[in-house]
């Protein structure tokens, strides 16, 4: 897989995969965290995930800052390390008020602001050597893959972890309970026929006090998942143990920037930095008094400021590639919008409209065993089909072990078999780990028959095929009750009722949809990252890599959009929304195609 790439990709791949682990518990769990231990609605818990989405990759724009003036990335992306590694420690410790829960997301944030963005303009560097530059896509695939292995375990560990501690205090999971826990404590609880069904069911006995199990249920969750945000503290130590020890192996901005005209000095980079950056805060300023909504005003007043900054700081010769990634990061806010609901609003519907139970055979994707035993038969498969005998053995020995293991995970599974919405989030790491083979493999034949897109034209295919995988989980709500059909208010208060199981669809209209959203991640991010580490101007490469996590950064303040519509819409009508934008984003793609691609040559 590293054949014919430099040794420091090794490094950032490893590197990245502890960090990216803590990052997916984030995704899997957060919200679910934040509704169970504190009972906040949906739209709020939206509110402070957006906006520690947002934090996490707008602050990679202080990070880009700080390494393109310093010229040193690789210090201040150990500084990252170490700095979220102290945001998970705080997230970790149980009973923290909501306050302090949030000033560790924001340390978080910070660290993996100082991190992200740098890791992989370090990562563009290590291909500005001709001698690599023509495998700067395929290099940016496989660091991405690299992302989403600890991706992929991350939502089995954070659910096994918080399902053990229920154990411990003789109690099982079951996700609707936490919301039914707060809302029989606030008195909003009109069902508790059904609410003490499921009190008997979770704890195994007759519960006679409910407002004790309430609490106790409440605080049991809320801890178990504090120890999984321990489990991702622990992933961070490992991905500082292997950059401290071969991060020798990555490049110096010294090997990389070989034009003395374009570097103007520390000093001088950094005092118009700090003018710039300043130029953001007041562009941000007008917005929030403009819009009267301080995290829009915040999202739209920093981008609009980073766009001024460019061209303050960049040379005539600089500005038709500045301006050419400026409007891949335009498009890259629609697209991270819709795409990361998959934490959001497509967890909601993961908890509140999925079946509770599955089959033997369903259930063989909702454990970690059974689901990699399946990954190896599928894998012996494939090598079937290899031409060499030795590879065609080995594959028919994974095909009769893996599969004879997933054959008695299915035979020895429950007719009906409870799974956690939380494990949907592995769906996506699995596909990327899966698909970036093949999609590798079909752009390399496109290349060798000299039809391989341009990388600006997989950005817009990209968003085409994002567009299909809202259609497809449309399609799935069509005639479910929505959440704003099962509120009503009573004397002032708003009574909640729980989604009724004859609105419960099968996990495979959300499977469906995470696996060609997949494709679309595919096409997009990794390319996106290629063609930002291949159009910046050498001295702006961890700034612009900054600005592609600022605009992802605005895109995921705009999730709230999903939180906010999730009890007001219909289900059809909120996917429709995020349909709209991933077409109305490869439309505008498409009409400057030429631009982009005469910027990267």
């Amino acid at each position: 897989m590293f054949k014919n790439h430099p040794k420091g990709l090794f490094v950032a791949f490893f590197s990245n995969m502890g960090e990216r682990f803590g990052f997916y518990t984030m995704m899997a769990i957060l919200v679910l965290f934040l509704q169970a231990k504190y009972g906040l609605t949906e739209s709020q818990a939206g509110g402070i995930y957006s906006w520690f989405y947002f934090g996490i990759y707008a602050l990679a724009l202080i990070g880009g800052i700080i390494a393109d003036s310093t010229r040193k990335y690789k210090s201040v992306i150990l500084l990252g390390i170490l700095v979220m590694f102290a945001g998970y420690i705080v997230m970790a410790i149980p009973g923290n008020p909501l306050t302090i829960t949030v000033i560790g997301l924001f340390t978080i944030a910070l660290g993996n602001g100082l991190f992200k963005g740098n890791l992989q303009a370090v990562v563009g560097q290590l291909y500005d050597d001709p001698k690599y530059s023509k495998v700067r896509d395929t290099a940016f695939m496989i660091f991405y893959m690299g992302i989403n292995i600890g991706a992929f375990f991350a939502p089995f560990v954070a659910t096994g972890i918080r399902n053990w501690f229920l154990k411990t205090q003789g109690l099982m999971h079951d996700g609707s309970l936490p919301a039914m826990c707060h809302a029989y404590n606030n008195g909003t609880l009109e069902n508790t026929e059904q609410f003490q069904a499921l009190a008997n069911q979770v704890s195994g006995q007759n519960v006679t006090d409910l407002a004790a199990f309430a609490t106790q249920y409440i605080e049991a969750f809320g801890k178990g998942y504090n120890y999984a945000f321990g489990v991702a503290s622990v992933a961070m130590v490992i991905s500082l143990l292997v950059y401290v020890f071969f991060n020798k192996y990555l490049p110096t901005v010294s090997k990389v920037v070989t034009e003395k005209k374009e570097n103007t000095g520390a000093k001088g980079n950094l005092v118009s930095f700090l003018l710039s950056a300043g130029l953001m805060i007041a562009t941000s300023v007008i917005f929030y008094l403009a819009l009267d909504d301080l995290a829009l005003g915040m999202a739209v007043g920093l981008f609009i400021g980073f766009v001024a900054m460019m061209f303050q700081i960049s040379t005539k010769d600089e500005r038709p590639r500045v301006v050419s990634l400026i409007l891949v990061f335009f498009v890259v806010i629609f697209f991270w919008m819709s795409f990361h609901q998959n934490g959001l609003t497509q967890t909601f519907f993961a908890r509140d409209y999925t079946v509770k139970e599955v089959g033997p055979f369903t259930n063989i994707f909702f454990g970690l065993d059974s689901i990699l035993s399946f990954i190896g038969a599928i894998a012996g498969v494939v090598l079937l089909f290899n031409k060499k005998k030795s590879n065609m053995l080995i594959g028919l020995s994974m095909v009769l072990v893996f599969g004879g293991l997933t054959y008695y995970f299915i035979s020895s599974a429950a007719p009906s078999n409870p799974i956690a919405p939380e494990v949907f989030q592995s769906f996506n790491p699995l596909f990327i780990v899966s698909l970036t083979f093949p999609v590798m493999g079909l752009f390399t034949w496109l290349r060798s028959k000299n039809m391989e897109p341009s990388t600006p034209k997989k950005i817009g295919i990209g968003m085409v095929i994002a567009a299909l995988g809202f259609v497809v989980i449309l399609i799935g709500s069509l005639g479910l009750v929505s959440p704003h059909e099962l509120q009503y208010v009573e004397n002032g208060v708003t009574k909640y009722n729980p989604v009724p199981d004859s609105s419960r669809v099968l996990p495979y209209w959300l499977m469906s949809s995470y696996l060609i959203l997949t494709i679309a991640e595919l096409f997009l991010s990794p390319m996106g990252l290629s063609f930002v580490s291949k159009v910046a101007p050498a001295r702006f490469q961890g700034l612009m890599q900054g600005g592609w996590l600022l605009a992802t950064a605005v895109g995921n303040k705009f999730l709230f959009i999903g939180s906010d519509f999730w009890g007001k819409l219909d289900l059809w009508q909120l996917w429709l929304i995020f349909v709209v934008c991933c077409i109305l984003s490869a439309a505008f793609i498409f009409s400057i195609l030429k631009r982009l691609e005469k910027a990267t040559k």
